[in-house]
């Protein structure tokens, strides 16, 4: 990646699985959720940024269907694999002998965590060089392209397809001052929750909601059990 770490041991860290930790005996080992939950926020932040400069007449719901293309979890894990994050990941036997290295949630995972220990070692510079490189030709590609599809409307004309049947928001938590909101919300189609959305207002949500929706369902075993 062209960029020498302070702390290798944060590196490291970022690969480290969960199912990992259950057969190491190494003291003091920590798994890669934490660096993926600053990672995350690095990320979202970085891509929102250079959307906003690329884009100065894309309006604001543009932005955010653009950032939710570019961050979701599908489109991250083969920004994993093109690096051979995963070739290089930290997994418990089962965990590797179920696919584990190239299981999609994995792959964005360790981009996640590999953005949070650059961000923590170099600086958010640093972070913001290796986001905008490893994302070139998907920031290329956005180019003369018109917007995604809402979410919700993507999530309605499938629900409608395969099930006959509209999805179901509800917003089930609030948290938070009044000029500072953060909304939870849940869609569910037929009865069964299928994906849960946080955002700083009840539309982010659910969008957020649709978007995990739409890949929870297209994932084999989600799309299974609900016919």
């Amino acid at each position: 990646m062209g960029l020498r770490f302070r702390r290798p041991a944060l590196l490291r860290q970022a690969f480290v699985h969960t199912s990992y930790l259950n057969e190491s005996t190494e003291p003091g080992l920590e798994s890669n959720e934490r660096l993926e939950f600053l990672g995350d926020a690095v990320l979202s932040y970085v891509v929102a940024e250079r959307l906003y400069r690329d884009c100065p007449d894309c309006a604001e719901g543009d932005l955010t269907e653009w950032r939710g293309h570019l961050v979701r979890r599908d489109s991250l894990a083969k920004l994993a694999q093109r690096l051979g994050l995963g070739d290089r990941l930290l997994l418990g036997r089962g965990e590797e002998g179920a696919g584990g290295r190239s299981r999609p949630a994995n792959l964005a995972a360790v981009y996640e965590a590999v953005v949070g220990a650059i961000a923590l070692d170099r600086g958010l510079t640093a972070a913001r060089k290796f986001i905008l490189a490893s994302m070139a030709d998907e920031f290329r590609d956005l180019r003369g392209r018109a917007a995604p599809i809402d979410p919700k409307s993507r999530l309605q004309e499938l629900a409608q397809a395969r099930w006959q049947r509209a999805p179901q928001y509800r917003t089930v938590r609030e948290e938070g001052p009044e000029h500072q909101k953060v909304f939870t919300v849940e869609v569910a189609i037929h009865g069964e929750v299928v994906a849960t959305g946080v955002g700083p207002s009840k539309q982010e949500a659910e969008r957020a909601a649709a978007r995990d929706a739409l890949e929870s369902l297209a994932q084999p075993a989600a799309g299974g059990g609900q016919g």
